[in-house]
């Protein structure tokens, strides 16, 4: 049984997009749809939410091969470990752990096409819906 915070079925929660002036996007995203700053890097990436989906702004690294644009979406899912034997299942890699000094997802696996996604049980950071709107999404 999932209570309000843990999907029972999967949701599409996070979008991540590298940027050159993760800031100067953080101020429109806040500006015109009112989003939350609730997380900067000491890199200056920037991570918002509207209560319900989080976007990450990371900073574009001018000496990484990262291209600018789309990086990666995350889903919220009750089981990592269910969702990671289906993947399996169907022939993808086993999503792999994702160490990382932000507590935003635990997985990340790629789709047949080679798009980056994560696997989060615990969710994606920032402000949380408030009771009962849970439905609205």
């Amino acid at each position: 049984m999932s209570d309000a915070s843990t999907p029972a079925k999967p949701k599409l929660r996070h979008l991540a997009i590298v940027a050159r002036d993760p800031e100067k996007l953080a101020e429109f995203y806040s500006g015109i749809f009112d989003m939350q700053l609730f997380h900067r890097d000491p890199d200056g990436s920037c991570f918002l939410s509207d209560g319900y989906f989080s976007l990450a702004l990371i900073k574009h690294q001018l000496d990484g091969e990262t291209p600018v644009g789309m990086n990666h979406f995350g889903f919220h899912v009750t089981d990592t470990a269910e969702i990671s034997a289906a993947l399996v299942a169907t022939g993808a890699e086993k999503p792999a752990e994702r160490f990382t000094n932000r507590p935003f997802a635990e997985y990340r696996a790629m789709d047949p096409e080679g798009n980056w996604f994560d696997l989060s049980a615990h969710g994606f950071g920032g402000p949380r819906p408030a009771a009962g709107d849970e439905q609205a999404v």
